[in-house]
Order: structure tokens, then C-alpha cells, then sequence
């Protein structure tokens, strides 16, 4: 049997949360436009929402309210500037000011290759508010691993989907080197160009460790991280989002705090994430990885 796709793979968790938990999918243009890339089921269970973004997200975080488990669907992440608000000021505060979760699974997609009001990368920004657990699923392996956390837990989880990463097969396990110069930790898209970007810097004498990193919030600075970063004495934190009050530097701080070894990081530039010249700003590549190694390392 040929190995699921992530999308399979989510379109198989999904079909089963709606036919046999009795869960919720809800969403804007669900079926209007692909299906979400493949990623959803044609089954009972889909609520289409109207175009009403704050509206939409309040009818998701009470139907998380009720026991509904359900799964909203966030098309492109810059809705979330307007669907964000029941979400932070409801379902995140919901258990720590009235003792009751609101479980909702907020699929936020990421894309790499649409304009500049539809391929932000936020889970940045929901890192700042309590209450939300926060994962960048890229493997299938990894989806699977969230959803079951989801189940276990009442809190509302936000998990920071990337396009590009539907149609990975793969899982993508850390990598290890005796010699290593610098420890490179990777969230999201950037985790797809990372083995260019090691293969390149082999080939100048350059070794790195990878971790690759699934959870954002909560965030465990454990063995697995730190004894390489121990060992190659640097390191770097690459995303895909914004580098300026990001995941990237608030990672690199509790690495570089829990381990006493100088921890850089890496992001979007501080200006319209955009794939247009000249105003082109994407998640970094093998080749940014690459010079800002060599920076770190005095080699630029």
C-alpha cells in the first residue's frame, strides 16, 4: 500500500471525527474551492459558514462549548486577524476563568505562494495568549500526534498547517552529526529545505544538527534538544513566519536560556511577507539558512 499524504492523512482523521464522534467541521468556501486542497472529506458534519469572519469563528468556539469537538477551518491565516478575536477572548480564556474548555481544532493554512493579504504565517501571534496549544504538523506522523493530543486535552489548539506540505509522504526524523557545528531547530515550510541547505554546507566542511520541531506551546527545552546544542556549542531557530517578536526568538531565548550556548534565530524579514519582485519576502531557504550559518560561523 502506497503511503498516505498528509492531506489523506487529514482528510481520514476528519472523516472519522464527523461519522463517528458526531464532531463538526466548519469553515468559508469549504466545498467551493477544492475541498481545502484534498484535505476534506465529502461526509455529514460540514457546517459552511457565511462570509461573517468574526461571526463564523463565535459559532465554532460555542459549538466547542457544548462538547462538539469541532474542526474550523481557517482557509488562508491572515483571516485570523478578524476570526481570532472569539478565539483568544473565549475559547483560550475559557478554562482558566470558568473552569470549562472550549476544544476547538483551528486548522490555520499557510501558503507560500499567493499574495500579500493570503499567505501569512501567524501562529506567532497566538503564542503570545494563554490558553492555546500551538503545533506546525508537516508530516503525517505528526498530524496524527496532534489530533490525539487534541482529544486528550480542553484546550483549543492551534495547529499551523502549510500547503506545502500536503503532499509529503514522509516523516522527518532529527539528524545527529558526532562533530556538529551548530544545532539547527526547524519550524514549518523550512523544514522541507533544510537537507539542501546541510547537503550544501557539508560540502564546505560546515556540519549541522537538525532537530525538527512539531510543538510551539507548550514548548519543552528536554535532552532531545539540548544535548546537541551542548554539543556544537550554537545554534539556530528557522520559521516561517515573521523573525521580529516570533516563534523563531522565543524559542531561541528558552533554548539558549536553558542551555547557556548562544541561540540565533531566523524568519520572515521585517516587511509585507510577499512573492512578488520587488517586494519579495519568503520563509527562508536552503540559501538563507546557508549564509546565515556561515555568518554565525565567520565564514560569510
Amino acid at each position: 500500500m502506497e503511503p498516505k499524504t498528509l492531506a489523506e492523512t487529514i482528510k481520514a482523521i476528519t472523516r472519522r471525527h464527523l461519522e463517528e464522534n458526531g464532531g463538526l467541521l466548519m469553515g468559508q468556501c469549504i466545498s467551493a474551492v477544492g475541498w481545502c486542497n484534498g484535505t476534506v472529506p465529502d461526509c455529514k458534519g460540514i457546517i459552511e459558514l457565511p462570509m461573517t469572519d468574526v461571526a463564523g469563528a463565535g459559532f465554532a468556539v460555542g459549538a466547542a462549548m457544548v462538547g462538539k469537538r469541532p474542526i474550523f477551518v481557517i482557509r488562508f491565516q491572515d483571516f485570523l486577524m478578524l476570526n481570532g478575536s472569539p478565539l483568544v477572548n473565549y475559547a483560550a480564556k475559557c478554562r482558566e476563568l470558568h473552569g470549562r474548555g472550549a476544544p476547538v481544532f483551528i486548522r490555520a493554512m499557510a501558503s507560500e505562494g499567493i499574495g500579500p493579504v493570503h499567505s501569512g504565517v501567524l501562529h506567532s501571534v497566538f503564542m503570545h495568549f494563554p490558553g492555546f496549544r500551538i503545533c506546525a504538523p508537516m508530516t503525517p506522523g505528526e498530524y496524527e500526534q496532534a489530533w490525539a493530543d487534541f482529544m486528550q486535552h480542553d484546550d483549543p489548539m492551534f495547529v499551523s498547517e502549510h500547503r506545502s506540505s500536503y503532499s509529503n509522504t514522509r516523516e522527518l526524523p532529527d539528524v545527529v552529526h558526532p562533530r556538529a557545528d551548530v544545532t539547527l531547530y526547524v519550524i514549518s515550510l523550512p523544514r522541507l529545505h533544510v537537507a539542501e541547505a546541510v547537503r550544501r554546507l557539508a560540502e564546505e566542511g560546515i556540519h549541522c544538527n537538525v532537530l525538527h520541531l512539531l510543538w510551539l506551546k507548550p514548548f519543552a527545552a528536554d535532552e532531545r534538544l539540548l544535548v546537541p546544542l551542548r554539543s556544537s556549542q550554537m545554534g539556530l531557530v528557522v520559521d516561517s513566519s515573521h523573525e521580529i517578536c516570533g516563534a523563531s526568538r522565543s524559542i531561541a531565548y528558552e533554548l539558549m536560556t536553558a542551555s547557556g550556548v548562544p541561540v540565533r534565530a531566523l524568519g520572515l524579514m521585517d516587511r509585507t511577507k510577499c512573492l512578488c519582485e520587488p517586494l519579495q519576502n519568503r520563509a527562508p531557504d536552503a540559501t538563507r539558512i546557508c549564509e546565515t550559518v556561515r555568518c554565525m560561523l565567520g565564514r560569510a
